[in-house]
């Protein structure tokens, strides 16, 4: 009964968690734009979460660096099971225009295992809420 409970929660106002790898912002404001009154996500049930240990889904932009990959690593692993990844953008896809440098790693399957790809350069915020709303479906 509790974890039926615990599921009915959690798809019905899942809690985000959104984290920028080192692109260029350009998908990072688009996820901000969902929280202004013109999307306002809030109305489906989905909060902005700041701290990794009380989300349930990870929101990436940008391509995996050297240097944010242990970080990214860190963040997931403080996020509670059962946990979502969702890759942002065409550089959280696979890499975008930035694939072939020294210190790009690739996408965000490089090293989390991601639930939904929404591509785009940037992403529209439609196709983000679309993208959070399908996944909450699934749950």
């Amino acid at each position: 009964m509790i974890d039926r409970l615990v599921r009915w929660a959690r798809r019905r106002s899942p809690w985000v968690l959104s984290y920028n790898t080192g692109g260029c912002n350009g998908c990072d404001i688009e996820i901000l734009d969902l929280f202004t009154p013109r999307y306002d996500v809030e109305r489906l049930g989905i909060i902005k979460e700041a701290s990794p240990r009380h989300a349930d889904i990870l929101v990436c932009t940008g391509p995996v660096t050297r240097q944010s990959r242990d970080r990214l690593l860190r963040i997931y692993e403080q996020i509670p099971e059962p946990k979502w990844v969702i890759a942002v953008g065409i550089c959280a896809c696979s890499g975008g225009i930035v694939s072939d440098s020294y210190n790009v790693v690739g996408g965000i399957d490089q090293v989390l295992p991601v639930s939904m790809y929404v591509p785009g350069c940037p992403a529209r915020p439609e196709a983000v809420m679309d993208a959070i709303v399908r996944l909450t479906e699934t749950i």
